[in-house]
């Protein structure tokens, strides 16, 4: 992805915008992360830590090429005061993987502020509809078993369940990208040793 992505969202009609990250991001990504607590301790059973931020960047799943990796962040464009973080969201996506179609989402975190909004349906299918211009036929994701605003979030997109996540495989997730202990896959990363089974998932973009 090369060129900004913009997104109408929400009942107040705030446009957002989706490109890539860059060094400067570091802080607002960490910010986020801190807020969303709630949901690295259902994915990981640990909360956040600033090493996560870092880890994003170079966590791959085995079999991916590094020019495939894609960490993007979501911003308001022109933001009012005491509205949306400067990083509303971050995504982590591997291109070609685990086929030439296909598309692995290792994470998909919008601030807690933004939880049960319309951003996330929108800029979800936003990217979705150019992910199957692009000729992605397949994309691929998981969720912690115990969070179940995921699974729902998912389901609503029309992804459907594809099995358990097996030790030692490479499936996608969109749990936070933390070092692994004990050699686990979980998505575009190791798995840590607290972490719940996932369940894996998958939409169809071209009906085979």
């Amino acid at each position: 992805m090369s060129e900004t992505i913009t997104v109408v969202a929400t009942a107040a009609g705030r446009r957002y915008a989706v490109r890539e990250a860059d060094p400067d991001d570091e802080p607002a990504m960490w910010a986020l992360f801190e807020a969303a607590t709630a949901y690295f301790e259902a994915a990981t059973g640990l909360p956040p830590g600033p090493a996560d931020v870092q880890s994003l960047y170079y966590s791959l799943p085995p079999g991916a090429d590094w020019r495939d990796k894609r960490v993007l962040v979501v911003t308001e464009e022109a933001p009012t005061s005491g509205g949306t973080p400067a990083i509303a969201g971050i995504i982590d996506v591997v291109l070609r993987f685990p086929k030439p179609d296909a598309c692995s989402v290792g994470l998909f975190l919008l601030h807690p502020s933004l939880w049960g909004t319309a951003l996330g349906p929108a800029l979800a299918g936003s990217l979705l509809e150019r992910a199957a211009a692009s000729g992605i036929r397949r994309v691929t994701a998981t969720v912690p078993s115990g969070w179940e605003r995921g699974r729902r979030f998912l389901s609503s997109l029309s992804f459907t369940p594809a099995g358990p996540s097996p030790q030692g495989s490479a499936p996608q997730d969109s749990a936070p990208q933390r070092a692994s202990s004990h050699g686990g896959q979980t998505a575009n990363r190791s798995s840590g040793p607290r972490e719940p089974t996932v369940e894996r998932v998958e939409l169809l973009l071209v009906r085979e």
